[in-house]
């Protein structure tokens, strides 16, 4: 059915360089005539149910949840009802990869920092949420905001130029759009439970070979560590700040950077399971008494003190110079000749997996891995050669499987590249669904759950901030 998709008979042009050409019977409307502002304070705690936005989806956040940073009273926060449209418009100069748009199903509070729409009568609350979304995901939303860190308000929604479909084709693009966004996501579910069976094994082959070594007749003794279990005899145990050292990256402060030393840095996004993503790195100013202390060089193994607690990748990359961000861990062997950091890393990866570091949080905190914390965890480590060859085994044994991983994450990102393609081309007006959109089944389809997938650095980044 998508393949026998085709443009509408006839366009015009929108005036808009991201938006291009519309169809010739959409009405061109300012903001302020689908969106009004709304903000009802929570006064008294009239509402109860706490909401956030997550990767674009607006949540009803359990009870138990509700931890770490939170507002001293939920009456700093605002009512929201279903078929809301909330926005997060701040920082928008540094953080171009999050989803800032999400559609209210339930009423709640929210931040008061998020900007909240309520939609007029020209347009359905699904579809205007449609338009501001493909407004995202093209990153149009980054040619507007003001200020020091590019914040989107309510003035330049109300002046952002939108085309409106009749009503009733605003209802069947939004139907096309339920359908088959659905259905993507549903095959990206698919996938990732594949992978998390893939991981699940190179979790088991990595807990033998690091707890046990590659001899099936070692001798054990308990190693006295609760997740660690027994170990071969021989066998030390450090804590790790006697083997390694650890430094936590600096805080980055915007205000700072003057271009007098601006290098590239990571931040804990960045630092992915074995990976480190290296496109488009911002960049920091880092003066010289700084450079040896929050720079990385080849070999060292960078930890994420936040988010996935201690997801933890090698620096292989070759550039000569580049910083790191408070909330990652640099970490180098104190001696090179004793202990081998590929070894380490996997024993990081099991205590990870393991779920060691997110014990570091309590019901009314979120787990961080300080560097405190960290230098003082207990570690095994074998003899320098045998940890070169449990490192080398691994390497060679998790390859297949890493291949295997690496192949339907591809397909995954294919495939959300696909349904972003897709969703703008269609409320853009490139594709018309009217005829499609009329044939699909009657019976309602379940709500697509969220991606699976959702990257941890970019949930409620603001979500009391005033």
């Amino acid at each position: 059915m998508i393949a026998d998709l085709k443009p509408y008979p006839e366009y015009k042009e929108s005036g808009q360089e991201w938006l291009g050409h519309v169809p010739k019977h959409w009405e061109l409307s300012p903001g302020h005539a689908a969106f009004d502002k709304r903000k009802i304070p929570n006064h008294g705690l009239k509402e109860n149910t706490v909401l956030s936005l997550s990767y674009g989806r607006i949540k009803v956040k359990p009870t138990d949840k509700q931890h770490g940073l939170v507002p001293e009273s939920y009456e700093t926060y605002q009512i929201v009802d279903e078929g809301n449209i909330i926005i997060r418009g701040t920082d928008l100069q540094n953080d171009h990869t999050s989803l800032r748009i999400g559609l209210v199903r339930n009423r709640g509070i929210i931040s008061s920092a998020y900007l909240c729409l309520q939609c007029r009568d020209t347009v359905t609350p699904e579809y205007g949420y449609q338009i501001l979304n493909t407004f995202d995901l093209t990153k149009a939303i980054y040619r507007y905001g003001s200020g020091l860190r590019q914040n989107l308000d309510h003035g330049e929604i109300k002046r952002l130029p939108i085309f409106l479909p009749p009503v009733s084709e605003q209802a069947a693009i939004v139907r096309f759009l339920d359908h088959w966004n659905g259905r993507l996501e549903k095959a990206i579910r698919s996938k990732r439970r594949v992978i998390a069976l893939l991981q699940e094994q190179k979790q088991a082959i990595i807990h033998r070979a690091v707890t046990r070594g590659l001899d099936p007749n070692v001798k054990l003794k308990d190693s006295r560590i609760p997740w660690l279990g027994e170990i071969p005899q021989h066998w030390g145990i450090s804590f790790l700040k006697m083997r390694y050292s650890v430094e936590l990256g600096k805080m980055l402060d915007a205000k700072r950077i003057t271009g007098r030393h601006l290098i590239p840095y990571l931040r804990n996004r960045d630092v992915q399971w074995d990976k480190v993503r290296v496109e488009d790195l911002p960049l920091m100013d880092i003066v010289p008494s700084e450079f040896s202390r929050y720079t990385v060089k080849k070999g060292d193994l960078l930890v994420c003190e936040g988010g996935q607690v201690g997801r933890c990748a090698f620096w292989n990359n070759e550039l000569p110079i580049c910083g790191y961000q408070k909330a990652l861990h640099r970490i180098r062997a104190n001696d090179p000749t004793r202990d081998v950091p590929r070894f380490f890393f996997y024993q990081m990866n099991l205590a990870a997996g393991l779920g060691v570091f997110a014990a570091d949080g309590n019901e009314n905190t979120i787990a961080h891995l300080t560097c405190e914390k960290l230098r003082s965890y207990r570690f095994p480590f074998p003899p320098f050669e045998e940890q070169e060859e449990i490192a080398r085994f691994l390497d060679v044994e998790l390859q297949t499987l890493n291949t295997a991983i690496a192949r339907f994450e591809r397909e995954i990102t294919l495939l959300r590249e696909y349904r972003t393609r897709l969703t703008a081309d269609v409320v853009t007006g490139k594709l018309d669904v009217r005829a499609a959109a009329a044939q699909l089944p009657e019976e309602a389809e379940d709500e697509p759950l969220p991606d699976p997938e959702t990257p941890e650095e970019e949930t409620e980044l603001e979500e009391f901030a005033e």
